[in-house]
């Protein structure tokens, strides 16, 4: 039977295995500025935290992320998040394994206990009909034989849509907006989300998990916004 290759999603040209979604030259191609292991954001250093991160580190011990929030990926994870287009979200995650792969042979990055997700308010799950941020975790803990907690974190107060607000804002808009639902003493958590802009919101949850008892926490993301 003739089987039909897939596309790649970004330069349309026809993939040597159907269903991957980017193909290996595009993959290269999306690659992150130099940026600080921590906070992900641009420094002269990948390998050593930033200034910033020396004086006031966030919550998470390393964020991993393809690339920043441009074209061709913001679109991509726009149609994926807006548009309902699930299908991307495994094409999106491998993309997000071989960052984390990287990582992990040249610069150490050490495995996780438990992979949880951003969780979205019931009310906002329910208009949407999914979770972004759960599709790609489902994908990356099924890929590295980790296990995957979606209920780990419960969003209990339903809040405004962050991408409207400053960074202060962002911080007053999650207080109090989520609970621990699975204990984490003594494990090493990854937090799974879509795009980091400020990281206001996988900061409240990183310090939630820390102050349960969790050893460390990294953050996995498709885009840090620079």
């Amino acid at each position: 039977m003739l089987t039909i290759p897939g596309i790649c999603w970004l330069c349309r040209m026809p993939l040597a295995r159907s269903g991957w979604g980017v193909c290996s030259r595009c993959a290269r191609s999306l690659k992150s500025p130099s940026h600080c292991p921590q906070c992900g954001l641009p420094a002269a250093h990948g390998r050593l935290p930033c200034g910033r991160c020396l004086q006031k580190p966030p919550p998470w011990q390393r964020l991993v992320y393809i690339s920043d929030y441009a074209a061709p990926l913001s679109s991509l994870v726009h149609k994926l998040k807006f548009q309902r287009q699930t299908t991307l979200a495994a094409a999106l995650a491998r993309l997000l394994l071989l960052n984390v792969l990287q990582e992990r042979r040249t610069a150490g990055l050490p495995p996780a206990d438990r992979i949880i997700s951003v969780p979205l308010h019931r009310r906002r799950a329910w208009r949407r009909g999914y979770n972004q941020s759960d599709l790609l975790a489902r994908c990356l803990a099924r890929w590295l034989g980790c296990q995957y907690e979606a209920r780990a974190i419960s969003r209990v107060r339903a809040t405004a849509i962050q991408h409207h607000l400053s960074a202060r804002l962002r911080r007053r808009n999650l207080k109090n907006a989520f609970r621990l639902e699975l204990p984490v003493k003594g494990l090493h958590i990854v937090i799974v989300d879509d795009v980091v802009t400020t990281g206001s919101t996988v900061a409240q949850i990183a310090r939630l998990l820390l102050q349960h008892g969790a050893a460390t926490v990294q953050v996995w993301c498709l885009c840090r916004t620079l």
